[in-house]
């Protein structure tokens, strides 16, 4: 399968990624102690991928649960980042991706890509940590990571400066119906106005990856999630969940007043 893919498409290649394996909540919000998500995480890499979620038989890979960490076991799941971009004036960011990229070409998609493992010194020869100290800060290195590289993803695919973006917020993952795809997505203010945005497309280091930039209101949004792939209609569906939290957070603090 993955000699038939790249044969068709020579911009291809096999990457290492992070495996999503599972995730909980650590902490209940009692005391001190702010509840944080806890996410599993393993290693994969794209041809796995291309084998397993992509292949045309990705079904024969499932295990029946409820479970997605048992249910996708034998799945190579790498888990993908987007970014929901808000600017000044209330727009969101979508492009349309091209034709040569590996997923969904064509289709419309928020910014993003993938965390990588070699941001934090993995590669093909890591080799599980058995010291705890060690382990203790490779971990904080790779909770970073998730974080610096949706910031990444946003300069290299919209052109606009990371000092034009605020701090991701880390809204949920989403995944797909169809061949169960991972992806965390993030919530990101930008700082420049709608108008603005084509202009720094134009000069983006992947801008190749897209053929369109789009920014529309909300009622536009809805009505491009049909032609998104699953993942991403999921990260618009936390969008809305976020946005409806922050109005009965907002309520509740009006009544409280």
């Amino acid at each position: 399968v993955w000699e038939e893919r790249t044969q068709g498409n020579s911009s291809l290649f096999n990457g290492q990624k992070f495996r999503s394996g599972s995730y909980c909540l650590d902490g209940d919000g009692d005391g001190d102690e702010v509840p944080h998500v806890c996410l599993r995480l393993g290693l994969t890499d794209y041809r796995t991928f291309v084998g397993t979620n992509l292949s045309s038989l990705w079904e024969r890979f499932l295990v029946t649960s409820e479970d997605d960490s048992v249910r996708c076991r034998h799945t190579s799941s790498p888990l993908g980042n987007g970014a929901v971009i808000e600017t000044s004036d209330k727009k969101i960011i979508v492009l349309r991706r091209s034709d040569n990229v590996g997923e969904f070409p064509g289709h419309y998609v928020f910014p993003g890509g993938h965390p990588e493992p070699i941001a934090v010194g993995i590669d093909d020869s890591h080799q599980l940590e058995k010291d705890g100290e060690t382990s203790e800060l490779l971990n904080k290195k790779v909770a970073q990571e998730m974080f610096d590289s949706i910031i990444n993803e946003v300069v290299e695919e919209t052109g606009i400066p990371a000092s034009s973006l605020s701090s991701p917020l880390f809204i949920g993952i989403s995944r797909r119906e169809l061949n169960v795809r991972p992806a965390m997505f993030f919530f990101i203010k930008c700082s420049h106005h709608s108008d603005e945005i084509p202009r720094l497309y134009s000069i983006a280091e992947d801008g190749f990856e897209s053929t369109q930039l789009h920014t529309g209101s909300m009622d536009e949004l809805k009505t491009m999630t049909s032609r998104m792939p699953g993942c991403h209609h999921g990260g618009f569906a936390l969008y809305e969940l976020m946005l409806q939290r922050l109005k009965n957070t907002d309520e509740t603090l009006l009544t409280s007043t």
